[in-house]
């Protein structure tokens, strides 16, 4: 887990946490969109920091409470999430920039992003710099039709072989990054380092051969 998520998994805990209400881990995983495995580990290390206190409830329930460390270290990781959050804006601003101006550089000026998010609306600002065109954010599961003022594409089809893909899913990076690759035909797929993606292909599994014995 990177500074920024692990900041961010601990400060969005303790803010659910901050009213003393009675909830179960699976109710927290849902508010925190996260796994139920994870809420348990957070809690397990929260509780041993001494930052929340755990008191037994019916129905197999837990009511959590902030003690008055746990609300200090609150304020604490609120600074820190801003300071590490502007940190990675810095470099992901870096990064976009270098990636577009080099693609630019290659002849590519128009470019399709994959996947919504902050990273996309980092990869714009990025755009504008480096005088590349987006022409649409690829998101299948995206109920909208437009984001930050560009239409959602569920496909590829329409869209001139010419034009890159340029990875800005945050969430599960190489799924993504493996599902568009397979459909992105002649198209170069452009990746940031910071999303840790592997651009190697699998090897293809060899085929198995029937051997037969001639007696």
């Amino acid at each position: 887990m990177s500074d920024k998520s692990r900041v961010q998994a601990e400060l969005d805990l303790l803010s659910a946490l901050e009213r003393g209400e009675v909830v179960t881990q699976m109710a927290l995983s849902k508010r925190l969109s996260v796994s139920v495995g994870l809420v348990n580990a957070l809690l397990r290390r929260v509780v041993q920091k001494g930052l929340v206190k755990a008191k037994a409830a019916p129905y197999k329930r837990w009511a959590y409470y902030l003690t008055p460390h746990g609300f200090t270290e609150k304020s604490r990781l609120v600074a820190e999430y801003l300071e590490v959050s502007l940190d990675f804006f810095r470099k992901a601003r870096e990064e976009y920039a270098a990636l577009l101006g080099r693609a630019r550089a290659c002849g590519i000026t128009r470019v399709v992003l994959v996947g919504g998010g902050e990273l996309a609306e980092i990869a714009l600002l990025s755009a504008r710099d480096a005088e590349v065109e987006i022409i649409g954010i690829l998101e299948r599961v995206s109920n909208a039709d437009r984001l930050y003022g560009l239409p959602v594409l569920r496909t590829l089809d329409g869209v001139e072989p010419a034009a890159a893909l340029v990875m800005t899913a945050s969430r599960h990076p190489q799924e993504a990054f493996d599902a568009v690759r397979a459909v992105s035909g002649e198209r170069q797929v452009l990746v940031p380092a910071l999303l840790r993606i592997s651009e190697r292909r699998p090897e293809p599994a060899a085929a198995t051969q029937r051997v037969e014995t001639v007696t």
